[in-house]
């Protein structure tokens, strides 16, 4: 990755396209050499560009959060869309669905016989809609015991739904060490949801899995896709966990130095724009791409506070630095488009088309 234009107005979010590339097609042919659909979700990201660099990479589809982030890939050309989340349908919402439907190939997820029953209820035209139930593997947060998946799954068909399989997120896989064990709860869990689902006399055609940290260890004896989307950028957590390095680090923010002091500088680009999140596990706020003894170690809503150490020289005022996120998903949301640069120079600006789109 090149110096960063100082011609440009900061904070900004710079990706090097090359990078980028170089990552979407590692990860297609990680899919490929496993035997396994790659599904990458789209939330990290919410590009236009980058999602169709994706699909002709050999991804299958797009996995998204939200209905409006379906709508708003399905406008842009998109087929195949899985909302991967338990969704509570209401009339508005199932309209919207149904209207989706007959554009797309559209799956969805349930995770209770309550939220199949209300998909039912307010999706009319229900013909081209797939659901799968969602089961939790570890992450504790969405999700039915495996062995409760069949039932959920009778209670959909018998709401009128087409069950297609199941799926879950290993998200307590994020973390130092916890890729592999994370990993494997997520492929016994599965194993044992498309157990509890045939037991009922369900096929599960689908079973759907995978993040980032777990890709490369994704069990794909158990698992017929992987959905993957913090790598197409990657981040400082991603570099935390060991699931990259910084040479797969596609995005940063360019952020000028707008002050100094003994071993302290404060940079222009602050929560508002590089987002607050900071697990435990996390020693910082973000990391410096080119200056790597140097700590981020405080945000304000306009500021980024870096612990500079008295031993390496500290950037000039009003030079241009690099800044690695920890969550790139939050950096990307808090965009309104993407500076797109290949060898160091702008060629293009791509919208965030889906920024916001949470509902």
């Amino acid at each position: 990755m090149a110096d960063q234009p100082t011609d440009l107005p900061t904070p900004y979010l710079a990706v090097d396209r090359d990078t980028l590339d170089r990552n979407i097609a590692t990860m297609a042919t990680l899919g490929r050499e496993l035997g396994v659909f790659l599904r990458p979700h789209a939330k990290t990201h919410k590009c236009r560009q980058i999602a169709l660099r994706q699909l002709e990479a050999g991804a299958v589809g797009l996995t998204v959060a939200t209905v409006s982030e379906a709508e708003i890939f399905v406008a842009g050309g998109v087929a195949d869309v899985f909302i991967a989340y338990p969704l509570w349908v209401d009339s508005a919402r199932g309209a919207r669905l149904c209207a989706l439907a007959e554009r797309s190939s559209l799956r969805v997820g349930v995770d209770s016989a309550e939220g199949a029953r209300a998909m039912a209820d307010n999706t009319s035209s229900r013909a081209g809609l797939e659901v799968l139930i969602e089961v939790d593997s570890g992450h504790h947060r969405t999700g039915v015991i495996p062995e409760s998946a069949g039932e959920v799954a009778l209670a959909a068909i018998d709401a009128g739904l087409n069950v297609r399989g199941v799926f879950t997120f290993p998200g307590h896989g994020y973390g130092p060490a916890r890729a592999a064990s994370a990993s494997k709860d997520e492929a016994i869990a599965l194993f044992r949801a498309a157990a509890s689902l045939r037991s009922v006399g369900v096929d599960a055609a689908v079973v759907s899995g995978g993040s980032t940290p777990t890709a490369a260890l994704t069990a794909s004896t158990t698992l017929t896709e992987m959905r993957p989307g913090s790598y197409v950028f990657n981040d400082a957590q991603q570099l935390e966990m060991g699931s990259c390095d910084l040479a797969h680090v596609a995005l940063t923010v360019a952020a000028t130095v707008v002050s100094r002091a003994p071993g302290r500088v404060v940079l222009d680009a602050g929560s508002k724009v590089l987002g607050a999140d900071r697990p435990a596990w996390m020693p910082d706020f973000g990391r410096l791409y080119d200056y790597p003894q140097a700590r981020l170690s405080e945000l304000s809503e306009h500021h980024a506070t870096v612990s500079w150490p008295e031993f390496v020289p500290a950037p000039d005022l009003g030079a241009v630095v690099r800044v690695v996120p920890n969550h790139v998903c939050s950096a990307v949301n808090l965009a309104d488009e993407l500076v797109v640069e290949a060898g160091g120079t702008v060629v293009d600006r791509w919208r965030v088309v889906a920024r916001g789109a949470n509902h």
